[in-house]
């Protein structure tokens, strides 16, 4: 007599040990974030100074003295440029922010490198008939400079 039941093989089920998927799930989800943060959006960049008509009515009455160079290598073999000065408001109004590209040139003229500093603004303002010092560091020259001193222009003004 023959069985009436079907014969059913039965196949081992394949399992994933739980750790394993937590630990799968985990490493996609630090992947993602790395992605997320490597190729995502990038924030905006700062808005470029802006010297408004008041701002460049007001020129003539900032100052910039005694202006020099001098350079220095560092602990580490690296060359620092500093510049130092003084400005003045020679004008009749408070000044709380004075902004400054430094603009590096090569042998031919040709402008390397333009970086935006600040000379009033960290320290307090600039009232009116007052002169301060200011002094600005450059640890990375750019390569190809005319070892100049760089042309300085006020970029940005703001008053009190």
């Amino acid at each position: 007599m023959a069985d009436d039941k079907t014969t059913s093989e039965t196949k081992p089920k394949a399992t994933i040990p739980v750790p394993v998927v937590v630990g799968l799930v985990g490493v996609l989800v630090v992947a993602g974030i790395f992605a997320y943060l490597t190729f995502g959006p990038k924030p905006a960049a700062p808005a470029a100074p802006v010297l408004t008509q008041e701002a460049k009515d007001y020129l003539g009455s900032l100052t910039l003295s005694d202006v020099k160079m001098q350079a220095s290598e560092s602990y580490i073999n690296q060359s620092l440029v500093e510049i130092l000065g003084k400005i003045g408001n020679v004008g009749n109004r408070s000044v709380k922010l004075v902004q400054v590209n430094c603009v590096f040139f090569n042998v031919n003229g040709q402008a390397l490198k333009r970086e935006l500093v600040t000379i009033v603004g960290k320290n307090g303002g600039l009232r009116p008939g007052e002169t301060r010092p200011f002094r600005l560091a450059f640890d990375n020259p750019p390569p190809g400079w005319n070892q100049a001193l760089p042309a300085l222009v006020i970029a940005q003004i703001q008053f009190d």
